[in-house]
């Protein structure tokens, strides 16, 4: 069960973002990602997925919001598993939440607190939901984030966080189950997030890395210990705007890679094998509006 204390430190400040006056800035979109070297733990086979996303954020006197939510399908090599084959009766579907608000220090104070490399300093919160279906695992992830983020003074933008996370889960599947909802180690996050154009070439270089620390033991019913983690997502996109006529930075698309070693805290030299490790190439696309 998450602590008292930490629900109620994510409850003040989504609410916080929730109830904050008319943006100042906003940009939403929709976007596509496509590849066929997706892993996932304790599956050794590549996973071709189709990924859906609706993506929003924007600023607001105080600060800022951030919310993503992916519609994740997988082709039948992500199913249940025989000896580590996959049955290939269903096929996986996803769908990935993630919401942040960042109290911005200098908005609040009404002055800039920039200083040599840092543009600003904040606190952000949020939460991370999941329900995965058709795999043998079948995924519920609840977690809250909260901790101290860095503005760095670049093109676009990079913001380092410093964030706690309190995370549980609730596989269906008994072999991962020891009883009910089962609530890891408290444990902390270095984030990186960024969108950088890159000159007035067209391309932009935008994505995330998470350093996440070990969260104690697994929640098989024969416990393993976790391993730190690391998951970088990154995407060089150019803007075609021009080509159907738009406004710019209103269609981009690219290529992305993806780099996730012991993927949820597994063991890719152990158990969960080479589908702990992902490498994945992708193609992607967005159109904002």
């Amino acid at each position: 069960m998450f602590s008292r204390k930490s629900s109620i430190i994510g409850l003040a400040l989504l609410a916080a973002g929730m109830t904050a006056q008319a943006a100042d800035w906003s940009d939403t979109s929709i976007g596509y990602r496509y590849g066929t070297k997706f892993a996932e733990p304790f599956n050794n086979n590549d996973i071709k997925k189709n990924i859906f996303s609706l993506t929003h954020a924007s600023g607001y006197k105080y600060g800022s919001n951030y919310f993503n939510v992916d519609m994740l399908m997988s082709d039948n090599n992500d199913s249940p598993t025989v000896n580590g084959v996959p049955n290939k009766q269903s096929q996986a579907h996803e769908a990935y939440i993630v919401y942040r608000h960042t109290l911005d220090f200098g908005k609040i104070a009404g002055k800039s607190l920039a200083i040599g490399p840092f543009r600003g300093f904040g606190f952000t919160a949020g939460f991370d939901y999941n329900n995965k279906s058709g795999d043998g695992y079948q995924s519920k992830k609840r977690m809250l984030v909260a901790g101290p983020t860095v503005m760095m003074n670049v093109p676009g933008f990079l913001n380092i966080s410093l964030l706690q996370l309190w995370e549980s889960n609730e596989p269906a599947t008994a072999a991962f189950r020891k009883q009910g909802r089962y609530d890891y180690d408290p444990h902390p996050m270095l984030n990186l997030a960024w969108g950088i154009p890159l000159g007035d070439s067209g391309f932009s270089f935008s994505g995330y890395a998470n350093f996440i620390a070990a969260k104690g033991n697994n929640e098989n019913v024969v416990q393993t210990k976790t391993k730190a983690e690391t998951n970088i997502d990154m995407a060089l996109l150019y803007d075609f705007s021009g080509i159907i006529g738009a406004q710019k930075n209103t269609f981009k698309a690219g290529v992305g890679y993806q780099y996730w070693k012991n993927k949820f805290g597994n063991d890719h030299n152990g158990a969960a094998g080479d589908g702990a490790f992902a490498k994945t190439p992708m193609l992607r696309a967005e159109y904002h509006f």
